[in-house]
């Protein structure tokens, strides 16, 4: 009986897509062969979570199948204000609604896409950063938040928005504009963030004060320092504006600097069966001549030193050194700078700073 009314809606559902697509020049045809049932189902979740302010929270399951129990739940929890960037909500359902948009011309999609572009750019600071949470951020949350790429994953989608690419030529000019002013004082708040160390620039925290714009800490094993992991991002980010100021090209190639200076060699990181731990593996660092370059995903700021951390807060120079908890529930080094430096950085080197 379930099932049959499982089919039963979507075959519901697949009429009303044919009426809408056809009645705005998409054929139902083309709809079926450019969104799937699973991006459909993923479009109709996204809907369900959507608060009523606009923005989505993190970590729901997108692919899950509701319950009627579910569904009253998740409805009555519409005026949360658990909504957030981290973890790459709100931006990426944005994303995904404009591409089943674009392939169903379902209306539904436009207005939940609209309403969190409008969050979005309510978010922002003055000064250009964008908190972790929104509207009611607290503590760490209210910090400038690169981590986990968050303010960056809201400036691509915003770029996309403002350039005029086809998966979001639904968007007004009102608000694109809107789009290009946001990431213009982005870029700036970028700027601004970047750290120096005796005057030289170097990278950027996981997270800064949103006033003074400072590197600080979030969570207790997240202290204050030089992300090698969030910097990639930035880095790309800062890569793709087309003609870059000269305060731009300088922050890339002092952040390139900084990745080459901070670079671990002769290393690499690998899971070692341990059938009496708690997952099954360690999480060791062993010598390797041969190993490509990691970065360690946090630095002290001044020394480069790579920083580990349990949760009690106390930084270590190694990982062994930390509890097995975080050593294994956490990525402490990372290899995405080289991508960066030996495909990006020639070709932006080439074209904007020969």
């Amino acid at each position: 009986m379930h099932f049959s009314r499982f089919r039963l809606g979507w075959a519901v559902l697949l009429i009303t897509w044919a009426f809408v697509t056809t009645a705005s020049g998409v054929s139902a045809k083309d709809a079926s062969r450019d969104a799937s049932q699973r991006d459909l189902q993923i479009a109709e979740t996204i809907l369900l979570y959507q608060r009523n302010n606009g923005g989505w929270p993190k970590n729901y399951d997108r692919d899950g199948n509701l319950s009627k129990e579910d569904r009253k739940r998740i409805l009555s929890e519409k005026d949360r204000h658990d909504t957030t960037f981290d973890n790459g909500a709100t931006h990426s359902e944005m994303k995904h609604l404009a591409q089943v948009y674009q392939a169903t011309g379902d209306d539904r999609y436009q207005r939940a896409f609209i309403q969190g572009l409008d969050f979005t750019l309510t978010a922002q600071y003055e000064n250009g950063g964008w908190p972790k949470f929104y509207p009611r951020p607290s503590g760490y949350e209210v910090h400038i938040t690169f981590n986990d790429d968050a303010m960056i994953g809201v400036l691509w989608l915003l770029k996309g928005i403002a350039h005029g690419d086809e998966s979001y030529t639904f968007v007004d000019d009102g608000r694109r504009k809107r789009c290009g002013q946001a990431i213009e004082k982005g870029v700036q708040c970028i700027l601004k963030c970047q750290i120096k160390v005796q005057g030289k620039k170097t990278a950027w925290c996981a997270q800064h004060d949103a006033n003074s714009f400072e590197p600080q800490k979030a969570r207790s094993y997240e202290l204050r320092s030089i992300s090698g992991d969030e910097s990639v991002g930035i880095v790309g980010y800062l890569m793709d504006i087309d003609e870059p100021s000269p305060e731009v090209i300088d922050a890339i190639q002092s952040a390139v600097a900084w990745f080459d200076e901070a670079k671990l060699t002769g290393i690499r990181v690998e899971r070692k069966e341990d059938r009496s731990a708690p997952k099954g593996y360690d999480k060791i660092v062993v010598k390797d001549p041969s190993a490509t370059p990691l970065w360690a995903r946090f630095y002290e700021i001044g020394s480069n030193t790579p920083i580990f951390c349990s949760r009690d807060g106390v930084p270590r120079k190694t990982v062994a050194e930390i509890s097995y908890e975080r050593r294994n529930g956490y990525r402490w080094h990372s290899d995405r700078a080289s991508n960066l430096l030996t495909k990006d950085l020639p070709a932006w080197q080439n074209k904007w700073a020969p």
